[in-house]
């Protein structure tokens, strides 16, 4: 079982609840569905639910009807899986500043551990 985190930013503000908690009410529930599937799957649970993106980023997917929307998240220490931001899908390809954004985001959550420690 893995823990499931909500990345925020320095001063408080989480993306990825921000996304949920805009999201039309069953496209939520399908993303709440699969994170905790993810929690206790980890890296098992596959397409279609989750792929591989770049650098150690992954997505959950998520589709209703004709919204796609897309979790990116990564894998850190002591079975944590830090979710980073969220979109709607708009084009085949992952929108670059969504995949910069996340690579951000792990960035500064990797180097506030350090400072934790």
């Amino acid at each position: 079982m893995f823990d499931v985190v909500f990345y925020e930013t320095r001063n408080g503000k989480c993306l990825v609840k921000e996304f949920l908690n805009l999201s039309d009410a069953k496209l939520r529930a399908k993303l709440v569905g699969i994170l905790e599937i993810l929690g206790e799957k980890c890296n098992l649970l596959r397409e279609a639910y989750s792929k591989f993106i770049d650098d150690g980023i992954f997505e959950v997917r998520g589709k209703v009807g004709n919204d796609i929307s897309r979790i990116l998240f990564f894998f850190y220490y002591d079975g944590q899986i830090v979710l980073t931001n969220g979109f709607v899908k708009k084009t085949q390809k992952i929108p670059t500043k969504e995949l910069k954004l996340a690579k951000k985001y792990r960035k500064d959550f990797i180097e506030r551990q350090g400072e934790e420690l």
